[in-house]
């Protein structure tokens, strides 16, 4: 990689990390898991940066990146069972209001998790990175269609599973993206 290359990848870094890494907690549920796919997004971009800069939307190139390296590791896990170390702790009781918003992001990241990879990969991007229909279909290599028919399925099921807590949830944007991890800074 030349100096040039080397100067607009660090560039791209520099304005696009921050954004990257909140869609990736949003794929994975959780800082760490996402901080290490961002960074294996990001290293195969730099490996590949002149088919990156090439693309007429670089950042949605690093995007499918990343979609797909979450893709990749959860082909790996499946089939591992898998008991997460929060669930074994009590949730703080609703009626305390400094605890609400820990309780609302905290129920609707484990019920993002539980959607296929798919399925969640178009709520991230339609729903907390306000891409279109369009955008996320050449985003993920698919159809308006899929991206319609993925969004409502992936909605009808967060709603089924949220059940009556799905009411608390706010329905502007601004205000659930502060119910985000890395949101409320």
């Amino acid at each position: 990689m030349d100096a040039r290359a080397r100067a607009e990848f660090e560039e791209f870094v520099t304005a696009r990390s921050a954004a990257l890494f909140r869609t990736a907690v949003l794929l994975t549920g959780n800082r760490q898991d996402a901080q290490d796919l961002v960074q294996s997004a990001l290293e195969r971009a730099c490996r590949h940066w002149d088919r990156v800069a090439a693309a007429e939307q670089p950042e949605a190139y690093v995007r499918r990146i990343l979609v797909n390296g979450l893709k990749d590791r959860w082909r790996l896990l499946r089939r591992l069972a898998e008991v997460p170390f929060d669930d074994a702790w009590p949730s703080a009781p609703s009626g305390q209001a400094p605890f609400r918003q820990v309780e609302l992001r905290r129920s609707m990241i484990a019920e993002l998790r539980r959607l296929p990879v798919g399925m969640r990969s178009v709520l991230v991007l339609r729903y907390f990175e306000d891409l279109s229909e369009a955008e996320i279909a050449r985003a993920l290599n698919c159809s308006t269609g899929t991206v319609k028919s993925q969004a409502a399925r992936g909605l009808a099921r967060l709603r089924a599973s949220l059940g009556p807590a799905a009411a608390r949830f706010p329905t502007n944007q601004d205000a659930v993206i502060r119910l985000l991890p890395g949101g409320d800074s």
